[in-house]
């Protein structure tokens, strides 16, 4: 493996583990939050967290585009104030890369809160426990293999995101090129060996994955 090889492999694993501590911090209290909460706006909430699951990634690249390039509604404030923005940098390929894995994780988390039994968490209310001790005491705890299997997939979605990293991030090697987005230049400039290579890793790390995901599920069931 060569220089651009390596560094698309170390920027691909560094994007897919920032966007899943990113995930672990926002989508297990959303879901939690969808599993438990009724509330008004609730399935306008889900809806946009569930929107990049069936929307072209391209498609999602260019709202993130419009809502943080450099004459994006939260972009363009930011830019006029610091000179920077952040198309076109690593940090928009982990923003990228969460928004597009989100989904899965909370989908994934929000199954396994629902199927603890809401009995286990009243008994705890009964014995002083607030809602969000419960929550931290029993309910996550018991919902934890199904929310590990949400982050594996997150993780692995991650992993793969090319889209939507390519419309926020672009592909410049050694910067923002991850692994899809190296992939899809070694093709293009007919580096079929690279390729090869590439594909085969990402390959091998996404079954790995998969059947880390598929454990967890099963014990989760």
């Amino acid at each position: 493996m060569n220089a651009e090889t390596l560094s698309a492999l170390s920027l691909s694993v560094r994007v897919a583990v920032l966007a899943t501590l990113v995930n672990a911090a926002v989508g297990i209290p959303l879901a939690y939050v969808l599993a438990r909460r009724r509330f008004r706006g609730r399935a306008l909430v889900d809806l946009v967290v569930t929107l990049p699951l069936v929307l072209p990634p391209t498609v999602t690249g260019y709202y993130l585009i419009l809502l943080l390039g450099r004459r994006g509604w939260l972009g363009a404030p930011v830019y006029a104030a610091t000179g920077w923005s952040i198309a076109f940098t690593w940090y928009a390929a982990v923003v990228a890369a969460t928004v597009m894995a989100l989904p899965l994780l909370v989908r994934t988390a929000r199954a396994a809160i629902d199927s603890v039994d809401r009995s286990l968490e009243q008994a705890a209310h009964t014995l002083g426990r607030s809602e969000w001790r419960t929550a931290l005491e029993v309910t996550l705890p018991l919902a934890r293999n199904g929310i590990l299997a949400g982050l594996v997939l997150a993780f692995a979605r991650a992993l793969g995101e090319f889209g939507a990293t390519l419309m926020l991030a672009g592909n410049i090697p050694g910067r923002t090129a991850t692994v899809p987005l190296a992939i899809y230049t070694a093709v293009q400039t007919g580096e079929e060996h690279a390729a090869l290579v590439l594909v085969g890793l990402l390959t091998v790390l996404s079954c790995i994955v998969l059947v880390i995901a598929n454990r967890l599920g099963a014990r989760a069931a």
